[in-house]
């Protein structure tokens, strides 16, 4: 098979793109990473202007030789690119999968809001450079190669009783996963999808625990967002130090702010912005 790899959002370096392609060889000679050159540019903030960005994905995802979608990187830009890149997705961009995380979640909600393809949050080739990255990068290559077999995330049926070591017994329930700034940021735009129904699944990164306060409550008095089956916490960490300090943590405030919701909270997901990070097919 062969994997496209893109960057919708900042810069993949070069080093990192070859071990990424000499891990995957090693490990899943049949396999081919296709890392496109865009992946490289630089401009500014972005791994090039934003319509060049833009065409690469699209010209990617609706190539036929393509069989897979792997975003490069997170940072920040997919949300620019997102609306020009759905509009113009063909055929060939349905049979897909995508993985991606952080910032990638912004085109992540937009192809599930569309239907197109089938989309995971898990991790990408820039985790390589994390400790104990290698393992992230097979992961997210395990599911890649094999979605259907590949072991993910995901809650028992017995939602009172969640254990989050992966693989688990499928849920009745559908899921979704995101980054809680970006996806505080996408509701209420055009690419928020439905998620009725799902376990709503959320993790940041080097926040102050005031702004993931902020965020929590912004998310939790959405309506839409009200008609979750629930809310799960991944990990949060590292926090900033701030003065004076917060006095909660992450969990206190999603307990809090999924209360004054009505939303059940049910308890941490095993995702965040490290190797540990596992693989959330949504739906």
């Amino acid at each position: 098979m062969r994997i496209g790899v893109v960057a919708p959002s900042c810069t993949l370096p070069l080093d990192l793109a070859a071990k990424v392609q000499a891990l995957a060889a090693a490990h899943y000679p049949d396999a081919e990473l296709v890392i496109d050159a865009q992946c490289a540019l630089s401009e500014g903030h972005f791994a090039g202007p934003d319509s060049v960005r833009a065409e690469a994905f699209v010209a990617m995802a609706n190539d036929p030789g393509i069989d897979a979608i792997w975003f490069a990187r997170g940072g920040y830009g997919s949300n620019r690119v997102a609306g020009a890149i759905l509009l113009q997705l063909g055929e060939a961009a349905r049979a897909k999968a995508y993985l991606g995380y952080s910032d990638a979640g912004f085109l992540l909600a937009g192809l599930y809001q569309r239907g197109i393809g089938r989309v995971a949050h898990g991790p990408m080739p820039a985790d390589i450079k994390r400790t104990g990255g290698e393992a992230a990068v097979l992961r997210g290559l395990e599911w890649l190669v094999d979605p259907d077999g590949a072991a993910t995330l995901a809650p028992s049926d017995d939602l009172g009783n969640l254990n989050l070591s992966p693989p688990l017994a499928a849920s009745r329930h559908k899921l979704a996963a995101f980054n809680l700034t970006v996806f505080s940021h996408l509701v209420g735009t055009p690419l928020e999808p439905d998620l009725t129904d799902h376990i709503l699944m959320l993790e940041d990164v080097d926040e102050y625990m005031y702004r993931i306060d902020r965020a929590l409550f912004h998310i939790t008095a959405q309506a839409s967002v009200r008609r979750v089956a629930g809310i799960m916490l991944g990990r949060v960490d590292p926090v900033p130090e701030n003065d004076p300090d917060f006095g909660q943590t992450g969990e206190n405030i999603a307990q809090h702010w999924c209360g004054v919701a009505g939303i059940p909270y049910l308890g941490r997901a095993d995702i965040g912005h490290d190797a540990d990070n596992k693989v959330v097919v949504f739906g």
